[in-house]
């Protein structure tokens, strides 16, 4: 687990803005997918609500493990294969964020492994300029790197800090003030508490 990296804390509200702005984007340009492969687990919810902004029926998944929390993995890799053909289809791959690019990557050429789509194109809520694989559609650039915590993955992400915190954290209070202080980032107080019960924790 990587310490002490400067952090952003996704609400609900922003995620939403970001989606809605991403399918104006696919809109305005002109491009109707036959069907959503949403990259797992990231692109769960960017693919559905797209898919309902977007009026898209048919969602697709498969899953390249790359990251578990902030830990990245050394090579991405296909864990759960795509189990549809796409012969002949406009595709549209999403996840969260294009951080390093290789997931994309490793999903494309997966996918073309299940038939030669007619189109494929990329989106992401977000796209890091540090990634060497630019999406077609993105709601944001990010310039200035940072770990980007969704909050479908609030839980996984803020337990494996506090677990990493040395010496042990001695209060919740301890816990937000190294939180701010390490990560950049305000977890409110009933998150908190929640992280703390679900995940055994002593003060929790």
């Amino acid at each position: 687990m990587a310490d002490k990296i400067k952090c952003e804390l996704v609400s609900w509200e922003h995620f939403y803005a970001l989606a809605r702005d991403l399918a104006f984007q696919i809109y305005d340009a002109g491009y109707v997918p036959d069907m959503i492969i949403a990259v797992a687990r990231g692109g769960y919810m960017p693919g559905r609500v797209l898919c309902d902004f977007l009026d898209i029926m048919d969602l697709n998944t498969f899953r390249v493990e790359h990251y578990h929390g902030a830990h990245k993995e050394p090579l991405a890799r296909i864990k759960y294969p795509l189990a549809t053909n796409v012969e002949g289809k406009r595709v549209l791959v999403v996840d969260d964020v294009s951080d390093t690019g290789d997931t994309f990557v490793v999903a494309i050429e997966h996918i073309r492994k299940h038939g030669e789509p007619a189109e494929i194109k990329t989106a992401t809520l977000q796209h890091k300029t540090v990634s060497h694989f630019e999406p077609d559609f993105y709601a944001q650039i990010v310039t200035q790197w940072r770990w980007i915590i969704y909050p479908w993955a609030v839980t996984e992400d803020v337990s494996g800090f506090i677990n990493a915190m040395k010496p042990n954290p001695v209060s919740v209070n301890d816990i937000s003030e190294r939180l701010l202080r390490d990560y950049g980032i305000e977890v409110p107080q009933q998150s908190l508490l929640d992280i703390l019960k679900l995940q055994g924790h002593p003060l929790g």
